[in-house]
């Protein structure tokens, strides 16, 4: 059985600047991993953590779409390989909603894991907006 998680953000911001913070390398190290990201169908890259005695800190990824500005998806993989699509919508009157769909998580307890992380993730990416 496969999990999806899904969150949805909101972000006083403009729909590029938020583009820009998914999608530029030294941007999304801010508030995510390093990285060595370019928003290019079929690339491939890798996000970077400090590896532990049970992992390497690697996780892999190919972009899968990029509709600017408002769809972005790519497989992320570490273990098992998952695909996170983020939708960035316009709400009018400086608002931005950012969806996230993370798919083909195999258990209740990473998907807690997931969520957990992308909630911390998104609270420094509202940071970086902000500047």
């Amino acid at each position: 059985m496969s999990l999806t998680l899904t969150l949805d953000f909101q972000y006083t911001t403009t729909i590029g600047k938020l583009w820009s913070a998914l999608t530029d390398s030294s941007k999304l190290a801010k508030w995510t991993l390093e990285n060595d990201f370019k928003p290019i169908v079929g690339h491939q890259f890798q996000f970077r953590a400090q590896p532990t005695e049970y992992w390497n800190g690697i996780i892999e990824g190919e972009v899968l779409i990029v509709e600017e500005p408002n769809r972005l998806s790519y497989t992320w993989a570490s273990g098992e390989k998952h695909t996170v699509t983020w939708t960035l919508q316009d709400l009018g009157d400086g608002k931005v909603n950012l969806h996230l769909e993370q798919t083909g998580i195999s258990n209740a307890q990473a998907l807690g894991g997931a969520k957990y992380g992308w909630t911390n993730w998104n609270s420094e990416l509202e940071k970086l907006l902000a500047q």
